[in-house]
């Protein structure tokens, strides 16, 4: 008896070309809406699409509710600016987004109390309390209005409910996408192709060698009427009491960060970056389902243990799971540099460096696929090892990624070059002129880039502070 699954012959169609752009960026997360808004504004036009009724990805519909992965703690700077440093920016400004300012960076113990319940804090040092770093807590919803008025602002042509079906090349060479909708499936046409799915899934269909990897899956959820400032009373003056009832939490979660609540912007509400589900596979239906299914009873099991043992918690809701499940890694691109630990543990600088993260760079070979001529992958997904991987896969660098990417597809248009032959000081240099960090330099930065377009540039220390004046404007 054969093993083989069944199969069934689809019938061969037309599609209609419905769209055609000098950029087509594929998947509208924090990588994905960083590329267009960077391609549109080098003059190019670009069309975004994304398979979901909002933008931001895993920020937003996965609520991953910390900017967090954008402080270099040696050179003490931000180090992930540009496309992210605006965005925190609008959202400050509608009161949306909550951060440390300058002068509470480091180990005073107040601030430490403060912002720690915020996420602000280098999780990566072995110190303990962890000192306060820059990081910004934010609002989904804000983040989807926020992302919505960027792309419009440069005129990017934005089509969601369009999901990604299979990459169209000729002769190696990406010519463009098919998407599934519900007016059927539409082929949409560009020079330059970015994958910014999370999962390879255009690079992957386009012939592209890659790699699978696989990490924990989370269902990030919210909970509403909760009196954070009982709850922070009840840690710190009653530490072992409240650490026997984070253990039961934690446990009955299926696992968690240090912290399983975080504090955000809308009084009262709370996110929890949990449960952890290990061994699922983020690209199968009956894993992903089953995540689903497994983590709301962990959840629920949380929350009433929570309501009676927790103060603070216990007039707690669940306002919402997240509508995007937590997944962290699938494929990862073979790209024509792969990235390792080691690389990050050296905190190497690269001559093609072209993003930053923490306090390591992201090559621009990294970005690039081999044997797909014009296609770029910018995000989670990009060349690198599976250990790498889970060290740099947050969404501040996601962003300088996909902010990249971006640039040098308009960059190569503009040359009309391959985007494999881009000139890559060229690309370096636009990127900082335009208020981001490629990270080719050793040195910490003098200053400090615009927070929005067209403004000049501050000196270092006032970093926060022009944040400051956009929400006070």
């Amino acid at each position: 008896m054969s093993t083989q699954p069944a199969t069934m012959r689809e019938p061969a169609r037309d599609v209609p070309v419905v769209a055609e752009a000098d950029v087509v960026v594929v998947g509208g997360g924090p990588a994905g809406m960083s590329a267009a808004i960077a391609a549109a504004r080098n003059g190019a036009r670009t069309i975004l699409l994304e398979r979901y009724n909002h933008l931001g990805g895993l920020a937003s519909g996965g609520m991953v509710l910390v900017l967090d992965d954008m402080w270099d703690a040696p050179l003490n700077e931000i180090s992930v600016r540009g496309v992210c440093l605006d965005l925190i920016g609008r959202l400050s400004a509608r009161g949306l987004a909550m951060f440390p300012r300058q002068h509470e960076w480091g180990k005073d113990a107040d601030a430490i109390r403060r912002w720690t319940r915020w996420g602000a804090f280098d999780f990566h040092t072995q110190d303990k309390p962890h000192p306060i770093v820059f990081a910004a807590a934010f609002d989904p919803d804000g983040w989807k209005r926020a992302a919505l008025e960027m792309v419009a602002e440069q005129k990017v042509d934005l089509r969601l409910h369009s999901w990604f079906s299979h990459a169209l090349v000729e002769d190696g060479r990406m010519r463009g996408v098919v998407c599934d909708t519900k007016s059927g499936r539409q082929a949409i046409l560009g020079q330059v192709v970015i994958d910014a799915t999370g999962d390879l899934d255009v690079a992957a269909s386009a012939g592209a060698p890659h790699i699978g990897g696989a990490y924990m899956l989370t269902t990030v959820f919210r909970l509403g009427n909760i009196d954070t400032d009982a709850a922070e009373r009840f840690e710190y003056e009653e530490p072992e009491a409240f650490a026997r009832v984070d253990k039961d939490i934690k446990r009955l979660i299926g696992g968690s960060w240090a912290h399983w609540w975080l504090k955000t912007p809308l009084p009262g509400v709370v996110w929890c970056n949990c449960p952890h589900m290990t061994g699922l596979d983020g690209l199968k239906v009956e894993d992903l389902t089953r995540a689903e299914i497994q983590g709301r009873e962990h959840i629920h099991q949380a929350v009433d243990h929570a309501r009676r043992h927790m103060p603070g918690f216990e007039r707690a809701v669940v306002i919402d799971v997240a509508p995007q499940t937590g997944v962290r890694q699938t494929r990862l691109l073979d790209g024509e540099y792969v990235m390792t630990k080691e690389d990050l543990a050296a905190r190497t600088r690269f001559d093609d460096a072209v993003a930053r993260g923490r306090d390591y760079t992201t090559p621009y070979r990294a970005l690039l696929p081999k044997q797909v001529e014009n296609l770029l992958v910018a995000g989670r997904h990009y060349s690198a090892t599976s250990t790498a991987q889970k060290m740099s896969r947050e969404i501040p660098p996601c962003m300088a990624m996909g902010e990249a990417a971006g640039v040098a597809a308009a960059l190569a248009l503009q040359a009309n070059v391959n985007v494999r032959h881009v000139d890559v000081r060229r690309l370096q240099d636009t990127l900082r002129a335009q208020g981001a960090d490629p990270g080719d330099q050793s040195d910490a930065n003098p200053a400090v880039p615009a927070i929005a377009p067209g403004e000049a540039t501050p000196p270092a220390a006032a970093t926060t502070a022009r944040i400051d004046q956009r929400r006070a404007a």
